[in-house]
């Protein structure tokens, strides 16, 4: 593997980590709304779906050889060979809506009720939020840790080449 190819991969995770963790914040600050009008939905949870960073054309192209020179990759030296950490790392596929359904509260006096007297609370779950806040957090924090390690051994490589 390119040994800076590991920094794309930390990089992309941090990336989409930190967009899970903005989204799970929009969830918390909205999760005491409810319908706005009658027949109307009240605010939905979002979830993040993350995916592989590379595509099938990507995949694909990888395997395009137009001859049998000597490939060049980001300084490391590949004969017949492409990078295939070129694509490596994690993308945000969507940010999807939660299936759950909505919180019914019986409020027959209030003017935003249907016709069983309900209003609808929005289906985020305080206790989900948290739970998925930590695990974004601790995985923010498991690719800044390996970002920071990567950056020691390329210090430490650069010490002992002299180049420091």
């Amino acid at each position: 593997m390119s040994f800076l190819s590991s920094l794309d991969i930390g990089g992309s995770a941090l990336s989409a980590q930190r967009l899970r963790m903005d989204i799970i914040s929009q969830n918390i600050a909205n999760q005491e709304t409810y319908n706005t009008a009658v027949g109307e939905d009240p605010y939905c949870r979002q979830l993040v779906v993350f995916s592989e960073k590379k595509t099938f054309s990507d995949v694909m192209n990888s395997y395009e050889t137009d001859d049998d020179s000597p490939k060049y990759s980001r300084g490391t030296y590949y004969l017949n060979h492409q990078n295939k950490y070129k694509y490596a790392g994690v993308t945000v596929a969507a940010v999807i809506d939660d299936d759950a359904e909505f919180v019914p509260v019986y409020e027959p006096d209030n003017p935003l009720a249907d016709e069983d007297g309900y209003i609808y609370k929005s289906n985020v779950d305080n206790t989900k939020e948290q739970i998925d806040l930590l695990a974004a957090q601790r995985s923010y924090e498991a690719n800044a840790s390996a970002i920071s390690a990567v950056k020691a051994m390329l210090s430490k490589a650069m010490t002992l080449n002299g180049r420091q």
